[in-house]
């Protein structure tokens, strides 16, 4: 393994945890469909861009929703919403990104991240009561 794909693994576990890391782990020893795009997602996104040191990981989660719901990615809304509150985002700071993006991304791409967003915050508060 390279050093940057240490480090997004590293990164990656502190943030979602042994079970999840683990797993992420364990798909890239396969040879299964797209096992080099999770490694590449691993070493360029989490072991390179997260991985700097200019912006701490909760401001850097709310920089990447804000691109995200331009871009109008449900999937990945909902994923960066719940790495946005493991990386110290509250609930209402997320609802504030969501608000910011109504002038500047529109209300299509904020109705599709509000959805997104509300799923991944009932998904996490179900986690929490189980």
């Amino acid at each position: 393994m390279t050093d940057r794909l240490n480090r997004g693994i590293e990164i990656f576990r502190e943030v979602y945890g042994d079970a999840a890391a683990d797993g992420l782990t364990a798909h890239l020893k396969t040879d299964s469909f797209g096992v080099e795009q999770a490694q590449l997602a691993m070493e360029w996104a989490f072991g390179t861009v997260w991985a700097r040191d200019g912006l701490d990981r909760k401001i850097r989660s709310a920089a990447v929703l804000g691109m995200l719901i331009a871009l109008h990615h449900s999937s990945e809304i909902s994923h960066h919403t719940k790495m946005g509150i493991a990386n110290g985002l509250t609930k209402k700071e997320i609802e504030e990104i969501l608000y910011t993006a109504i002038p500047y991304c529109g209300l299509p791409a904020s109705n599709v991240a509000k959805d997104a967003m509300r799923s991944a915050l009932d998904d996490l508060e179900k986690a929490e009561r189980d």
